[in-house]
Order: structure tokens, then sequence, then C-alpha cells
């Protein structure tokens, strides 16, 4: 939004911009997240998986920021101002993940679909290319457009309207494959089938002289590693040349370790500052090695700014001057509520995840209503060596069943999801119905019953880490455990 400095707009509006169309709010408020603009205090955050809503301290970072650029405004044109601050953000980022600004290079973009979108071009560069990526429900629904270089929305991050599906003038046409990581019940696939269909994939590619652009989720909406890091490494190695490697972390529930140990490999990393580390929706970024090699991108003018890519890249002189505010705001309270969750002592960090993990999964196991899906061991090596705190799981997905052990239907499960939120204890006695949680939302996980069967998710975030190191481990965990209460007690009246 290039007037956003000059003619000043309410910091609620520039917060929604710089986006697709799932960034809007409705008439409530709310994203297609069912996420609000502003902070909601009295909310039980517990679905970082799908997108965060902005804390207390995020939003006043965002509003200090913002009289900042406001200042700034009178003595520098709007687009210079912005290609400063984007090349401090790219700098802070690098600086708090421990990584080698010499080394790496960071392209910013609107949200990890955005940078699906941005990863495809650069992997293709005008060939013939496939693209491996595991099934949607566990990614997003923009997801194989975008890898296929279509638009994936209506609008595009710089407020174009456009025809969604319809193929982005000026990008390469990828061939795009998706490799189911659930079984047809909702269990998780063995990782030696995911693994083995992977590689038949990529050589079958290979052997029709195609590129291959191949995907590690890292970890998916559900809480799974695929394919094995071993796996992708060992096509890397044989297929060096022919086989481009993105990470999608867009989760950013990995450790500065874990990022590291992936872009040392020459793998390309995808993150978002808006879902476990709980900045506010909608902040991508593509780390890579300099030494990669990038043409010219001109179809994505419509999606990057000049200043969303490095500067001294001249793939990125194809792009235009513009002012993303919003983004730039995002990405400034994201790298606020990073900065507190690595500020705390990664044994601290390890210690409050696996109390949460147990007891989540203790409460989910311990009732007839909950159907807990599997949470498999987080194994990276030999990519990473050691274990870190994001070893240890932080999605815990489950459907919900009747009392005659009959599971939810989609629409049920959605109007749990929504009730959840929502105050009612002028319906109910019980306290618990004054509890307003939000759970990842409902996404497909197989069928139980002959029907789709859709999973709610309990998630972790670096916000509740902090909180919980400031003292508060107990209540944190009380209070998530009391939305599952609740979740109980409407299955009652369903």
């Amino acid at each position: 939004m290039t007037g956003g400095i000059s003619t000043p707009l309410i910091l609620e509006e520039l917060l929604v911009s710089g986006g697709d169309a799932r960034i809007l709010v409705d008439a409530r408020g709310r994203n297609r997240y069912g996420c609000t603009i502003t902070p909601d205090n009295g909310l039980v955050a517990l679905g970082s998986s799908t997108a965060s809503v902005i804390s207390d301290a995020a939003f006043d970072e965002a509003n200090r920021f913002y009289r900042h650029l406001l200042h700034a405004a009178n003595s520098a044109p709007t687009t210079q101002i912005y290609n400063r601050e984007m090349e401090r953000i790219r700098a802070e980022l690098l600086q708090v993940c421990g990584l080698d600004a010499s080394r790496i290079d960071i392209i910013f973009a609107a949200s990890g679909t955005d940078i699906h979108l941005i990863a495809a071009q650069i992997a293709a560069q005008d060939l013939s290319t496939l693209a491996i990526t595991v099934d949607i429900a566990e990614t997003g629904g923009g997801v194989p457009a975008a890898l296929a270089g279509k638009h994936f929305s209506s609008c595009t991050a710089l407020g174009d309207q456009v025809a969604q599906l319809s193929q982005v003038a000026g990008c390469t046409t990828l061939n795009v494959v998706n490799i189911a990581i659930r079984n047809s019940d909702g269990s998780p696939r063995d990782t030696r089938d995911v693994d083995a269909e992977a590689t038949q994939l990529v050589e079958k590619a290979i052997a029709e002289h195609q590129q291959v652009l191949l995907i590690l989720v890292d970890v998916s909406k559900t809480g799974l590693i695929a394919p094995s890091p071993a796996c992708v490494l060992a096509l890397k190695g044989r297929f060096a040349k022919q086989v481009n490697v993105m990470v999608d972390a867009c989760q950013f529930r990995i450790s500065p370790a874990t990022l590291q140990a992936y872009l040392e490999q020459g793998f390309m990393v995808a993150l978002t500052g808006s879902k476990f580390i709980s900045g506010p929706t909608f902040s991508g970024a593509l780390l890579f090695n300099k030494s990669s090699e990038i043409s010219s991108i001109p179809g994505l003018s419509r999606y990057s700014s000049r200043s969303d890519w490095p500067y001294h890249l001249q793939s990125g002189t194809a792009l235009e001057d513009y002012a993303n505010i919003g983004l730039l705001l995002r990405w400034q309270a994201a790298l606020h509520e990073l900065r507190a969750f690595l500020n705390v002592p990664q044994t601290e960090v390890a210690r409050f995840l696996q109390r949460f993990a147990d007891a989540v999964q203790k409460y989910l196991q311990s009732n007839k209503h909950f159907d807990a899906l599997p949470t498999p061991v987080l194994n990276r090596q030999p990519v990473v060596a050691g274990n870190s705190w994001d070893t240890i799981p932080t999605i815990f997905p489950f459907l919900l069943r009747h009392a005659d052990g009959k599971h939810l239907s989609r629409e049920q499960t959605v109007q749990i999801y929504q009730d959840l939120q929502i105050n009612l204890s002028a319906q109910y006695e019980n306290p618990v119905a004054a509890v307003r949680g939000q759970l990842g939302q409902p996404v497909m996980c197989g069928e139980r019953d002959g029907h789709p069967a859709s999973a709610l998710r309990v998630c972790a975030s670096a916000r509740m880490v902090v909180e919980a190191s400031q003292g508060n481990a107990d209540a944190v965990i009380k209070r998530s455990l009391a939305v599952l209460d609740k979740a109980l007690l409407l299955l009652e009246k369903l």
C-alpha cells in the first residue's frame, strides 16, 4: 500500500492489507482463519497450526513502529523507507536465528502460499519441472495452484484482482503431484511407503528429463514430517543438479539449529511468523543460500515488490518499487514474538512443551468422546544430529465422537469449533461454558463410519512457552484443558 504512510490509515486497516482474500475480515472483524485484527485477551489461543490472533505486546509493537514510519515519512519517500526497513527486518531475522548474513538471503512474501509460488518459479527457471508435495489437507488449499504457477486467490498480495486458478502471466507452468501422508482412516502412512513413493516420482521425472522441486514438509498441519529428511537428502545426493528442495517449515516449529542444518544442505526453507511464533496472520519468508542462481521472474510482480527481495539480487530488478506496509508491520510484530521466545532457555522450552504434550495426550486418551490421532516421533536424522525442543510434538489432532461411538460429521465438528470461541454461559449452568477457546480449524483426516472425518487440533505456541517461562506453566495448561472440557459440554447438547 504505497499510500500507507503519506496518507495515514489506522493500524487495523494496515494489518489486513498487502495480502490475498484470506486476510480480509468479515462483518464480525475476523479473517478466514477466524482471527481478529486486534488482540482478544479473553481467548484461549490453541489454534496456531492455522493462524494466530495478535497479542497485546505485538499489537503495541506494531503501533509503535507505525508511528516511527509516519515520522520518517516527513523526510523520505515511502518506497525508500520500505526498502530500508525491509533490509533491517531481513538482517534482524537472520541475526535472531543465528544465521550468517554473508551466506543466507531472505525473500519476504505475504504468506506461505505466496512463498510456494516464488520457490516454484525459482526452481523451474523456464524448464520442464515437476513439483512434489504432500496432500493439501496437510499444507494448504492454495498450495497446488501456487506451485503450478497459477493465481491461488481472487486477488494478489499487491492488490490486483485476478481470475483464481488462471495462469500467472510471465510464470512457468509446473506439473504438481501430491503424496498422501495419511491412510484412509486418518492414521499416518508408514514413512517407508511415503519415501518410496517420493523416490519413484523423482526417478520417473528425471528419466523424463524434468527438473524436480521436492518439498519436505516439516511439520504439516497435523504435526507430521514428510518425506523423511533422510529420503530427501539421499535424493538430493543422487540428483544434485536436477532436484531442488524446499523445506516447508511454514509452521516455524523448528529450532534455529534445525533451520541452519537444512540451509547447510543447500535447501530453501519457507517460514511464516504467524503460526507457532504467533505473530499476526500473513508474514512469509523464503530463506536460501546466497550462492543459489536465481533468474529474473517478471511474472511475480503482482506478488512481490522490489524490496521484498534482497536488493543485491539482479533477479529482483524486474519487480516494481512498492511499499507493502502491512507486510512490514506484521513482520515487525512477529519478530517481537520470536525474540521473546528465543530468549527462553532451550531447556525450559523443552521442559514446558513436554509437560504440555503429556497433559494434552493424557486428556485426549482418557475420554471416549475424543479419538486422538497418533503423533509420530519427529525424526530429522541424518540432516539434524541430536535432540532439541523441536523433536517434541506441539500439534495434537483429534476427532470427536458421540456417546454411541460414532464420529461427528464435518458440519458438526465445525459447529463445535465455532461454539468453543463464544461465551455460552447464558445457555449453560456449567461455568466451563464461559471459556472461549480457539483450536486449529477442522482439517480432513481420512474417513470414519463411511464419511469424511475432520480433525480439530490443540496446538502449543511460542507465546504459550514465554508465558510458561514466567512462572505460569500450570495456568497455561489448565486453561488449555478447560477448552477441551467445554468441547465435552458442547457434545452433550449436540
